[in-house]
């Protein structure tokens, strides 16, 4: 046995840190010092520099110097799948004379990774609080989640990672540790929802760790662990020490950050991210399953922030996270809302607005006509190397019967929808009020008109920006209004109408579409606590 693999006295550890970063503030000036439970970390210039604490927990081991250096390369590895540039390497740290350094000669003691510092209240918590954290952030956030979890490592089939199993003992055994410190008749309606969502959703899980949706992913996306730097947000401080925890279904994972955005009380931003999510990485599949893990995500979080003691200003509480998980189990009946109008009146403008609001999930013709073709939403489909006609009688058709399948399935899985599409004949908006109606949920058309001279000022625009799904130009447009067919009286029953050229009143929409003519009480977003 090596020096390096016997346990290290937490005391000697903790001096040894005190020292280097005496011999850091002497060449830097002052050295801040981050401390949590399982690690320091000193802010020296422009680095920081982690050492982990010398412990062994009941779901890590750093007790050794060999187990910490495993670590620490564990920890640059997967942090720079998703943070290359603040991830620089893992540094040793030698005992010299003069005690120990980064950069002396002496036999090495610890090590440590060595990061690029970031700016101030550069934090997505710290954003939020400081009212600096926006939706298109969040959607670009997104949308760089998606491609990390599109490359990363699949777990093996038969895997216990991802399994119904492992899936349903973590959720348990959460809401057992929580109610072990809050006591049991505070968690046990939780308990009997997660136990027997649990078994309703096995097949489900089993489903998705065939269909390599278990994936090596983050792990602990909550703010705190998403930072902005120059290129935008990004994740960092994955989970190195317990492989379980990291590899999850990707909706787990993208689960996490929104379910701490609803616990902050700005779902708003939450379904901006999710939303980005999806239109980039298109796994609308795993969404039957997403609210089982906002509800497990919230009591993990309720049990952190309980152990920890009293929460940061402005962050949750322990009985915020636990209310939260309450609310999720009991959503509002799913309601579908789909679009009408021709090219640049103003749809996905509308509808973005609309689910962040309304907590709702979007589909949008555009983008999902490109994904059945294999293509990303900014592709363009007449370049010559692409050579396709996506807008044909059959591709129209194809696609619209694919938005349906996956409407039926999400209203399903208890979410509301919108369907961003043309919609301009009747045929394809009868379909979706039948789909409605017997799935027995409420449904709308929201009817969007614009001017001529808008929607093709707005085309113009839009085709010079290069910046939207959407290939219409002033033919399409042309042609499409000679051939859209106007809503019938009975359809207009149940229109919401709107002239994008003015002022859209979002929460007359949304009213309107939650609450049928003739209802009473206050209209409650099916998605959004409240």
């Amino acid at each position: 046995m090596t020096p390096s693999d016997h346990p290290t006295d937490p005391a000697a550890a903790a001096a040894r840190m005190a020292a280097l970063r005496r011999r850091l503030q002497a060449r830097h000036g002052e050295v801040p010092l981050i401390e949590t439970h399982i690690s320091w970390v000193l802010l020296a210039g422009d680095h920081a520099y982690k050492l982990k604490k010398p412990v062994r927990l009941p779901f890590l081991d750093f007790s050794t110097l060999a187990q910490r250096r495993r670590c620490c390369a564990e920890e640059l590895r997967l942090n720079r799948r998703l943070a290359p540039g603040l991830y620089l390497g893992v540094v040793p740290v030698h005992e010299g004379v003069r005690g120990p350094s980064l950069h002396g000669r002496g036999p090495v003691v610890e090590v440590a990774v060595k990061m690029r510092r970031f700016a101030p209240r550069a934090l997505a918590s710290e954003r939020l609080a400081d009212g600096r954290l926006g939706a298109a952030e969040l959607v670009h956030f997104g949308r760089r989640l998606a491609g990390f979890h599109a490359q990363a490592a699949v777990a093996p089939a038969g895997s216990a990672w991802g399994s119904p199993g492992r899936i349903s003992d973590d959720a348990l055994q959460a809401v057992d540790r929580l109610a072990a410190h809050i006591g049991p008749a505070a968690c046990a309606p939780l308990r009997a929802w997660l136990q027997a969502q649990a078994a309703a959703l096995a097949p489900r899980w089993q489903a998705r760790q065939a269909a390599g949706r278990v994936r090596e992913g983050h792990g602990d996306l909550h703010l705190d662990n998403v930072v902005m730097l120059a290129d935008g947000l990004t994740a960092f401080d994955g989970l190195e020490f317990d492989p379980e925890l990291r590899w999850i279904d990707v909706v787990n994972d993208a689960g996490f950050l929104l379910m701490d955005l609803l616990a902050h009380g700005r779902g708003d931003l939450g379904f901006a991210f999710l939303d980005g999510w999806l239109e980039a990485g298109g796994d609308h599949d795993g969404l039957d399953l997403l609210r089982f893990y906002l509800v497990y995500r919230a009591v993990v979080r309720a049990l952190v922030t309980a152990l920890r003691g009293r929460p940061a200003a402005g962050a949750p509480t322990a009985d915020a996270y636990l209310a939260l998980a309450r609310c999720l189990t009991e959503p509002p009946a799913p309601s579908l809302l789909i679009t009408h109008g021709l090219p640049a009146s103003g749809k996905s403008a509308l509808t973005q607005a609309l689910l962040q609001q309304a907590g709702a999930i979007r589909l949008r013709s555009d983008v999902e006509r490109k994904r059945l073709a294999g293509l990303t939403a900014l592709a363009d489909s007449r370049a010559a190397a692409v050579g396709r006609d996506l807008y044909t009688a059959a591709s129209t058709e194809a696609t619209y019967a694919h938005l349906a399948a996956r409407t039926q399935a999400l209203l399903a899985a208890g979410w509301p929808v919108i369907v961003d599409a043309a919609f301009l004949r009747r045929s394809q908006r009868e379909a979706f009020r039948t789909l409605a109606a017997e799935a027995g949920v409420r449904f709308a058309i929201l009817d969007c008109q614009a001017p001529m001279a808008v929607l093709q000022q707005r085309i113009a625009e839009r085709r010079a920006r290069g910046n939207d799904a959407s290939e219409a130009d002033q033919s399409v447009l042309a042609l499409l209004a000679a051939k859209q067919e106007p809503l019938t009286d009975h359809e207009r029953a149940h229109a919401i109408g709107l002239r994008t050229d003015q002022t859209v009143d979002l929460a007359g929409v949304i009213s309107r579409w939650w609450r049928p003519a003739g209802g009473d009480g206050a209209a409650r977003s099916p998605a959004l606590p409240g």
